[in-house]
């Protein structure tokens, strides 16, 4: 059995990107969570962003699908526009110990590969989703390539 996850990449004029250090393990990411019964998936994003965030968000594309091997975690990640250019996010949330708007390679410092690699392929204007598998950490190849 698989979980479906959804994250959200939004970034703002000056190219820094929405993230959150998560209070359950303290790993920096792109915010968002699992999906609850019967959600879709842009109301779990929207929902999932302003939770740890504050921050309301319009998803605008896919742009990736990540499967966690161990963990049996689908997470689809969405390029999204901040619905309001003058919200401020909040600095910590129930979910999140920080809430940060970051350089892109300040966030790939401080996140895994595996969550990193979200982020620059969010940003990589491919039209395409790119679809990855990892283990939690380190990405993987599969079995096709």
């Amino acid at each position: 059995m698989h979980s479906v996850s959804v994250a959200g990449l939004a970034q703002r004029d000056d190219n820094h990107v929405l993230c959150i250090r998560r209070r359950d393990n303290g790993a920096w990411q792109i915010p968002g969570g699992v999906l609850e019964q019967g959600e879709t998936l842009h109301e779990a994003l929207i929902r999932e962003v302003r939770e740890e965030t504050g921050i309301a968000v319009e998803p605008v594309r896919l742009t990736g699908i990540y499967l966690n091997l161990p963990r049996a975690v689908v997470a689809l990640v969405f390029l999204c526009r901040v619905a309001d250019a003058e919200a401020r996010p909040a600095t910590e949330t129930e979910e999140a110990t920080a809430v940060e708007w970051l350089p892109v390679d300040e966030i790939v410092r401080r996140s895994v590969p595996a969550f990193g690699v979200r982020v620059t392929d969010a940003l990589a204007g491919e039209q395409e989703p790119v679809l990855r598998h990892h283990d939690g950490v380190h990405l993987v190849t599969s079995r096709l390539g």
